[in-house]
């Protein structure tokens, strides 16, 4: 069920390492542009019209009122109820402790600079809804935004048969305290947010996973609003050692493979022995599972072992593929840390299976895939703030600086520039700049 690869033919992983990467088809990108069209063009109507058409659900009101949203979230069973407050608990600190301070900075003469860290004012959340559910997702995307400051945020997932949400995430949504829910999905409602409906204001950014066609409508829609990522689809890398159980490993990459064909399921080893033993429980838990056969195709797509002849081998090779989740199944994991450079997040010790990230141990598992961990982070309170810097200069400032200014605007060819300085401060001139220059170099270094 794992295809072995050889850990010394960079090549070879290279290759297929750029296999996984699922381009989004024209074909599809134009199916997205139209839809926008449509909903710029058509606002509430085409929401409606599109919702029949791909959803098969007639929606007379596309928000549901906070009482509909109460009266749902109390129909989710009592046991879920309580999971999902231990999660949104677990999130809520972690995410706490991400934010950011502005700050001031006090130089002489009277000048002063510093930075400001602003929420952003309005975010849109999209959750995808159909055969499958996702209330986890509504806590990882809305908890952030919150703790943030944000104070209008939007969430859009598609209608349940009856035209209004599945209780489940009805109670996501109150316990992440959204009030502004609106029963539409796909790339209609990336555009809804992005663009506004008469009766949706748009939003600032939009987060949240979809399908294709909710992925080429965010990448359109971005330089409108700004987006979270364009994720694709999950991978998990096992590093494991001699004393991980075989049944440990095999039951984290599953966990992975069973969520679509194109997921990628990686095991990196020191221990031949532990290879075979992980291939032997990947066939006896695997056979016994529900998703059985989209966990087959997975790692007959991209399940993938590799015996190194270290455990810094191991770590390159991680840290060349920059997995979505990274999970360390070594003794004394936290002395192996450090050399961790590229993963979205990364699971320590025997007993953190990833499953515990994605849903309930606090970290976020909104986070980037396909190797784009080399250089973007998960989903995460600096996603919803924005920074803006300050600066105030007194006139005694301006005319110790107002020279060197001068000079460096002048340098440019950007003689407006030199001017704003020049104007203020008329007895300094850019060949003081020039004085002061070689009265420098005549000092001794």
């Amino acid at each position: 069920m794992l295809t072995e690869l050889n850990a010394g033919d960079l090549q070879a992983l290279k290759e297929w390492l750029k296999s996984r990467t699922q381009t989004i088809g024209a074909d599809i990108y134009g199916a997205a542009a139209g839809i926008i069209d449509q909903v710029r063009a058509q606002g509430d109507q085409a929401l409606r019209d599109l919702t029949k058409q791909f959803d098969k659900v007639d929606i007379d009101t596309l928000r549901l009122t906070e009482a509909q949203i109460d009266e749902l979230a109390a129909q989710a069973d009592p046991a879920f109820v309580k999971a999902l407050k231990g999660a949104r608990d677990n999130i809520l600190e972690f995410h706490e402790a991400q934010k950011q301070n502005s700050f001031l900075l006090n130089r002489p003469n009277g000048v002063y600079l510093g930075q400001r860290v602003i929420p952003l004012d309005a975010v849109g959340i999209y959750v995808p809804g159909g055969r499958a559910q996702y209330p986890s997702s509504v806590l990882m995307n809305a908890i952030p935004a919150k703790v943030a400051g944000v104070k209008r945020i939007v969430m859009m997932t598609p209608p349940a048969a009856n035209g209004l949400v599945e209780p489940n995430i009805a109670c996501a949504a109150r316990l992440a305290g959204i009030t502004e829910l609106y029963v539409t999905g796909g790339a209609q409602a990336i555009a809804a947010m992005a663009y506004g409906t008469e009766s949706i204001a748009p939003v600032d950014k939009i987060v949240g996973p979809g399908n294709a066609f909710v992925a080429a409508a965010k990448k359109l829609v971005y330089g409108t609003v700004d987006i979270d990522m364009i994720a694709g689809p999950s991978e998990i890398l096992v590093i494991a050692d001699s004393g991980a159980d075989p049944a440990f490993v095999a039951a984290d990459l599953l966990s992975q493979a069973e969520h679509d064909p194109l997921a990628s399921a990686m095991f990196v080893t020191t221990d031949a022995g532990l290879i075979r033993k992980v291939k032997e429980e990947l066939q006896k838990q695997s056979a016994v599972l529900p998703k059985k056969d989209i966990v087959e195709a997975s790692l007959a797509n991209y399940g993938r072992s590799i015996l190194c002849e270290s455990m810094e081998q191991c770590l390159e090779i991680a840290n060349q593929i920059a997995p979505e989740h990274l999970e360390l199944m070594v003794e004394n994991p936290m002395n192996w840390l450090g050399q961790v450079r590229h993963a979205g997040s990364v699971f320590l010790g025997y007993y953190t299976c990833e499953s515990i990230g994605d849903y309930y141990g606090g970290t976020n598992h909104v986070l980037p895939t396909s190797g784009t961990a080399k250089f973007s982070s998960a989903l995460g309170v600096d996603a919803f703030v924005k920074r803006s810097s300050f600066l105030h200069y007194t006139k005694e400032q301006l005319e110790q600086d107002s020279a060197a200014i001068q000079t460096l605007a002048t340098a440019e060819h950007l003689q407006a520039h030199a001017t704003a300085a020049a104007i203020r401060t008329p007895s300094i001139t850019a060949d003081d700049q020039k004085a002061r220059a070689a009265a420098d170099a005549k000092e001794p270094q």
